[in-house]
């Protein structure tokens, strides 16, 4: 739910783009560079390329199920610690849950 409500702040142009990049996962998992990257321990990241921007979306995978954890626009080279922060706790906390 987080990440539809980042999406959906989204230009309809952008909202598009990271939302054929998620569907490109699901559909054909496992998939590697340069779509997906490894960011951690059951962590990867989708990366969608926009007109002038560029977003991540955070996710991990629970049996055959894609789980969208968090979402933003990166504007530096590195993957903010705080973007992290927050994807690991929605896993953690996804993991209490199930």
């Amino acid at each position: 739910e987080p990440v539809r409500a980042w999406r959906s702040e989204l230009p309809r142009e952008d909202r598009k783009s990271v939302g054929t990049d998620i569907k490109t996962v699901q559909i054909g998992w496992p998939i590697g560079m340069p779509v997906v990257r490894k960011m951690g321990n059951d962590l990867w990241e989708v990366r969608t390329h926009m007109k002038d921007t560029i977003a991540r979306v955070l996710f991990t995978v629970e049996g055959s199920t894609m789980v969208l954890l968090h979402g933003f626009i990166k504007k530096n080279d590195k993957t903010p610690a705080s973007d992290l922060d927050t994807a690991k706790k929605r896993k953690a906390a996804l993991k209490r849950t199930r």
